[in-house]
Order: structure tokens, then C-alpha cells, then sequence
């Protein structure tokens, strides 16, 4: 007896990746039209590194996380310009919000790219060819920007796929082909697969995806440890059981700066303190999050770090209660002289704002801070950042555009 087309379509999941094209640089051509078409970079500052490039950038070899210096010696007249993560952050939530219109099933993994499982609304939305095309319709539509979009019945294949087609692409790997599209591909494109595990492969002679799925599983356990082993062999063959999963909570906040100069004087560090707590803290709260666990991250002019963090007893949201551990961090490291190269401050084991528990003997001084905080969130959606700043910081000229840049990866 034949079956269905229902049965036919629920027999295997339907799994999109969908990554947005150079999107730091593809939302900065909508602000910079004048530089639409020409390379464009976004990062700026000589000890910077680049977060994203447009597809001009890169037939130059310009990469996320190159330095700016290199960079701008590769293509002296690609046009560098600073990041605006505000924006960048703002786009990305409606961009998402497009997502949940087909499904209620996404995973971002970034602001520029997300898994989403339409298995179920293939019956409202048509195949998952159909949905892709849709999303990327309503996606260019809405913001003028590109996603390619990989189809597939696994979240391994699907991300695989989506690479493939960038940029401004769709590529579908339907069952029957899975294994066609993967055994020939390098082994580097396995999750899990680094520099270091590479180099082991290449000297096993194992150099495609086919190699590992033919080499014996206890070979493979011998050479690469138990865990790594049976990893790599189960991608191999395509076995990828992870599912979906919507609404992750959001593991961290961070700022982090590299400097233009190296930092040595105290008033100055406080100032570039203050300015990242202000810049994370501000997320944490539009996000109506609080945080536990307040992070310190210092990179010396030799790039040699340290990282500290306080957990406090109940979770904050405040520029200055964060400020305050950030500082008090800083000066327990007893560094005085040092030559600082990159700060950081984290805000980790977050919590919903709506489930915060209010400290029951709040002072007065608090009350006040929290006050002036929600007014200065206010006029910051309302005017845009730097309508209102702490007094350290005022003094400074002007906003950001020619501050430290992150040293973060960019987007794809």
C-alpha cells in the first residue's frame, strides 16, 4: 500500500540553519550607503580586530578576527569603520522574531544565526524548501539584508549546508543524500574538530569525512581519547540526536575593549571600567536580567591575562553595584604600574528580572542609584547612548567611534 504524503513528510525531521551574510558589515551598508559596494570592514583602531567584513573585503583575505593592523595593510583602501553592537543587537531581534513567525521551535546561537525546527509547521507552511525560501523573502524584505539557509534533517547537516551556500543562498540535503554530501568534505568542517585534532587526523592519514567513518572505532578511540573518538566517528556517519532547543537562556554579558594605547594610569582604568560596566549593565537590564556573578578580564601589553570573579549573595542589575565589584576585583589583583593591553567585565550566572528577590535592608544610597539608573535607561532608548553618562565618563570626547575595539570573534 502506498502512503501518504503526511506519512511520507513525517518520517524525518526538517531542521534550518540560517545564517545571515556578513552581518555586522551587511547592517553597516544600510547605515554607511555611500561605502555599498566598496570593501568594507567593521573594526577600527590600529590594535583592534576585525568583527566582520562584506564580501569585498574578503576577496582581499580580510577574516573576523584578523587585526585591524593586518588587515588594513591587505586592502589600504577597504573602508574601516567602528562596530555599533546596539544596532547590530536590534536587528537581530526582529530578524529572530521573523524566525518564531514559522515556528516556535529556534535556537539562535548569535545575533546572526539560529537553528530552527519547522518539522511541525510543514503542514501550515509547506516543505522545508518552502519555508527557507520564505524566510529569506520576508528577512530581505523587512530589514535588506541576506541569510543563507541550509535544509536538513539534522542540526550537523543543516549547519554544514548552510556554509555551503553562502552567501545569499539555500541548500537542501535531503536523507537519501546525506551521506553523498558529507563523506567527501575535509575532516576540519567535524564539530570538534581543531587545529590540534586536525593535525592528529592528517598524521593518521585520515583527511575526508569518508576516511573517519571507515576507520575502526576503537582506532579512533586509541589515537583520540574515548570521548573525541566516538564523536567524530558518529558525525561521520551523520548521527547528530540533538534537538532544538527554544528559548536557551542567555549564559553571559560581556564588554571587553582593546586599547588604542596601553593603559597604565589608575583614574583612566577606572574610566574605561566604568564605560564597559555601563555598556553591559545597559543590556542586562533591556534584557530584564540580573546578574550573580561579576567577571574581570585583564590582558597585559605581553597578552597575558587574568580573569577574576565575585559571586554576590543576590543578583544585581545596577551600573554602579557592578561597577563597584569590577573596581574592588581590579584593585585585589594588586597590579599598580602595569601595562594594560584589553579589559573586560562579565556578567554571568544571569536570572530573570522578574524573578529577583528585592534585598530586604536596602539603603537609601541604593534606592537612589536605582532610580537615577531607570531614568538614564530611559533616556538612552529614547536619545540614543551617550545622552547620558556618568561624570567619568563625561569628560571624555565624544561617544565610542574611535575608542578600543573587542577582541571577540565576529560574525560570519
Amino acid at each position: 500500500m502506498s502512503r501518504s504524503v503526511s506519512e511520507e513528510m513525517s518520517e524525518h525531521s526538517t531542521i534550518l540553519h540560517v545564517d545571515m551574510d556578513a552581518f555586522f558589515a551587511s547592517v553597516s551598508e544600510l547605515d554607511y550607503p555611500q561605502y555599498r559596494g566598496k570593501p568594507l570592514v567593521v573594526g577600527a583602531g590600529a590594535r583592534g580586530v576585525v568583527l566582520s567584513a562584506n564580501y569585498a573585503a574578503r576577496k582581499f583575505g580580510i577574516r573576523a578576527a584578523m587585526p585591524v593592523a593586518r588587515a588594513q595593510r591587505m586592502a589600504p583602501g577597504a573602508v574601516f569603520i567602528p562596530p555599533d553592537h546596539e544596532r547590530y543587537s536590534e536587528v537581530s531581534r526582529r530578524v529572530m522574531e521573523i524566525f518564531f513567525e514559522f515556528t516556535p521551535y529556534v535556537e539562535p546561537l548569535s545575533l546572526d544565526e539560529a537553528f530552527l525546527d519547522v518539522t511541525g509547521s510543514r503542514r501550515l507552511f509547506g516543505t522545508g524548501r518552502e519555508i527557507a525560501a520564505s524566510i529569506r523573502k520576508r528577512v530581505f524584505e523587512q530589514e535588506k539584508i541576506t541569510c543563507s539557509v541550509g535544509i536538513a534533517t539534522t542540526k550537523f547537516i543543516a549547519k554544514l549546508a548552510s556554509g555551503r551556500c553562502k552567501p545569499d543562498g539555500m541548500l537542501e540535503i535531503t536523507h537519501d543524500r546525506v551521506l553523498t554530501f558529507l563523506h567527501p568534505l575535509p575532516v576540519s568542517e567535524i564539530w570538534g574538530v581543531g587545529p590540534k585534532t586536525n593535525e592528529e587526523l592528517q598524521r593518521l592519514g585520515l583527511r575526508t569525512v569518508a576516511d573517519i567513518a571507515q576507520t575502526p572505532l576503537e582506532t579512533l578511540k586509541r589515537a583520540l581519547g574515548e570521548n573525541a573518538g566516538v564523536s567524530l566517528y558518529e558525525l561521520a556517519w551523520a548521527r547528530d540526536y540533538r534537538e532544538v532547543v527554544p528559548d536557551a537562556p542567555e549564559k553571559s554579558i560581556s564588554a571587553a575593549e582593546t586599547f588604542s594605547y596601553d593603559l597604565e594610569d589608575r583614574e583612566e582604568i577606572f574610566r574605561e571600567l566604568l564605560r564597559l560596566t555601563e555598556r553591559a549593565s545597559h543590556r542586562l537590564r533591556k534584557r530584564e536580567l540580573r546578574s550573580k556573578t561579576i567577571g574581570l578580564k585583564v590582558r597585559f601589553s605581553d597578552f597575558s591575562n587574568l580573569t577574576r570573579a565575585k559571586t554576590v549573595p543576590l543578583p544585581i542589575n545596577g551600573t554602579h553595584e557592578i561597577y563597584e565589584i569590577a573596581k574592588e576585583l581590579y584593585l585585589a589583583l594588586k597590579i599598580e604600574g602595569s601595562r594594560i593591553r584589553l579589559l573586560g567585565v562579565s556578567l554571568e550566572n544571569l536570572s530573570d528580572e522578574s524573578g529577583a528577590v528585592e534585598q530586604l535592608e536596602l539603603g537609601e544610597r541604593e534606592v537612589g542609584w536605582r532610580e537615577a539608573q531607570s531614568a538614564i535607561d530611559r533616556a538612552i532608548e529614547r536619545f540614543g547612548r551617550g545622552s547620558v553618562r556618568p561624570a567619568r565618563l563625561v569628560e571624555e570626547s565624544g561617544e565610542d567611534d574611535e575608542g578600543p575595539q573587542s577582541e571577540s570573534p565576529g560574525n560570519s
